[in-house]
């Protein structure tokens, strides 16, 4: 078969302008990159408020491998079907990072038959939306660093805000800045996230205009004074040249699946170190356009659809009406105890004892949110006949829907079972729960995530996180939700737990404010805001042929 890349670039795409009229879209909203990209301009809200809202379907998975278990892949195939069969669908998805982009687990443009185009330009650089990102992150830092140089007349006595930079890069994880001993210049310690864990990402995905993302970075907390008050960055004043930044970039994106069918694709947290899902603009203006809106939430349930309902759901006032969680056989044998190398043998001993991780995920979405559930299984080519059968019967045994999707291989045709059998589950009624009230303490809700979703025993607090949720307790922050940074490869937060066969305990080592986007982030485990690169990077692979063309891009 053809590689990713191969298929993309054979694609028969067609003009922007003709992918923007099957949604009506018109020209004075719409704005070109070239010809196979768009932003659309966020006044067409005002003209399409008036439609009836879509359905929102929800694609998300069970734990998965290092490899990811294809819900892009799922979410684009799912899109496609539902157009085949003569529903109006839009995608709606996450812009793809860098980082992984050059690391290990690839891009996000979906594979095989199933993809968004143009792919090369939505896994690189695609609109500018992450660099404008970036620099807005960045230049609340200078601002910060300068302000102190001039007298730091705010008193700063604390810095509490990164600098950040869209590549996996360990070793600027915590830096000392300020040391080429200029006369007034403070050296400090300093640090540097992922550009999609930067709360001005966060913020881009959570404002409904240009006018809220600049109410919210004005209130970012981005350090203390001597006195231990907040110093926020509309106290620099900057709020407004941080809008004008992201004036752009707060528009979604307009591209197509190799099937000509649209697809909005906007804003980019990761799930394990942040909210995890596409932009809340993006979504409405999709629901308003479409019967059907197919978009994702990263990684697991357990991370990616438990942020994307408790967090952005409630702050969006949306629901879905349907979720599909995917799952793959060699991933759950990998959660019976394979190792990762060897999942692609036949295992059925293993693929047993992993069905539980997937049991667990379906249970969540169905008791602990009400949602109408079903599994999507994502055929690869090394599956056996015996392991699809044992899996299939094993769900329907217990009444949980389920069909076989092979839209990597064959494209929407692929999944014409599971477009058929969500719009049936989508009419089903359905109990709108979250897995915890806003008005309790951060610790119950922390508790409530472990215990619920998780299936953890307790959860335990370094000293220093116990100081830091007192505090922000006592400066009203309390009724915020929380977002929990955990390893994906896990229900616990040890990566290496993958089977979680005996009790264990959630381990909270910071607790962090994002007073802007509206949250607080709790650090679990060994997770980290900026990661690192594998031993051997996808870096190495990608490169320029001998025409120019881009090669080994997945």
């Amino acid at each position: 078969m053809k590689t990713d890349i191969e298929i993309a670039k054979s694609a028969n795409m067609k003009n922007i302008c003709e992918i923007s009229n099957k949604l009506n879209i018109k020209d004075e909203y719409l704005e070109q990159y070239g010809k196979y990209k768009a932003k659309i301009s966020n006044n067409i809200m005002k003209e399409i408020n008036k439609n009836k809202d879509g359905k929102i379907i929800l694609v998300t998975s069970i734990n998965p491998t290092p490899l990811g278990e294809g819900k892009t892949t799922i979410s684009i195939g799912l899109a496609d079907a539902l157009n085949k069969i003569g529903k109006k669908s839009i995608l709606a998805l996450r812009e793809p990072s860098l980082g992984p982009v050059f690391g290990i687990k690839g891009g996000a443009a979906g594979g095989g038959y199933s993809q968004v185009v143009p792919m090369e330009d939505i896994n690189l650089h695609f609109t500018g939306d992450i660099h404008a990102i970036t620099t807005a992150n960045n230049l609340i830092s200078a601002v910060i660093d300068n302000h102190i140089f001039q007298g730091n007349e705010l008193k700063f006595e604390k810095v509490i805000w990164k600098r950040c930079m869209d590549l996996n890069d360990r070793q600027l994880r915590k830096i000392e800045t300020g040391l080429s001993g200029e006369k007034n210049l403070k050296p400090r310690e300093d640090g540097f996230d992922i550009t999609v864990a930067s709360e001005i990402m966060a913020i881009l995905c959570l404002s409904n205009d240009i006018r809220d993302l600049e109410e919210k970075v004005a209130n970012i907390v981005v350090g203390y004074n001597d006195k231990n008050e907040e110093i926020k960055v509309k106290d620099l004043k900057i709020e407004g040249s941080i809008a004008v930044l992201l004036k752009d970039a707060i528009k979604p994106n307009l591209v197509q699946t190799l099937e000509n069918n649209p697809a909005l694709i906007h804003g980019g947290p990761f799930a394990n170190i942040a909210h995890g899902c596409n932009s809340i603009i993006a979504t409405k203006m999709a629901m308003k356009m479409g019967e059907y809106v197919v978009t994702e939430a990263g990684f697991g349930a357990d991370l990616g659809a438990e942020k994307f309902l408790d967090i952005k759901c409630r702050k969006a006032n949306i629901f879905p009406s349907i979720a599909v969680c995917v799952a793959t056989i060699k991933a759950l044998k990998y959660h019976g105890g394979v190792e990762k190398d060897k999942v692609t043998l036949e295992n059925l001993e293993a693929l047993k004892k992993g069905i539980k991780n997937l049991l667990k995920h379906v249970n969540n979405l169905q008791e602990v949110y009400g949602l109408n559930v079903i599994v999507a299984i994502n055929r690869f080519s090394h599956d056996t006949d015996r392991e699809i059968e044992l899996l299939s019967n094993e769900l329907k045994r217990i009444g949980i829907q389920v069909s076989l999707v092979e839209s990597f291989s064959k494209g929407g045709v692929g999944a014409e079972d599971l477009a058929h059998k969500i719009i049936e589950l989508s009419n089903k009624n359905q109990t709108q729960k979250f897995a915890y009230e806003l008005d309790i303490p951060i610790k119950d809700k922390i508790l409530k995530i472990a215990q619920k979703i998780y299936g953890a025993d307790s959860v335990e607090y370094e000293e220093s996180a116990n100081k830091q949720i007192a505090d922000l307790e006592k400066r009203g922050y309390g009724n915020l939700p929380v977002c929990i940074a955990k390893t994906q490869y896990s229900l616990s937060d040890d990566p290496k737990n993958l089977e979680c066969n005996t009790p264990f305990n959630i381990h909270v080592k910071e607790v962090k404010l994002r007073s802007g986007a509206g949250f607080i982030v709790v650090l679990t485990g060994k997770v980290m805001t900026m990661p690192g690169l594998p031993k051997i990077p996808n870096a190495e692979k990608i490169k320029l042929d001998e025409e120019g063309q881009i090669i080994g891009l997945f």
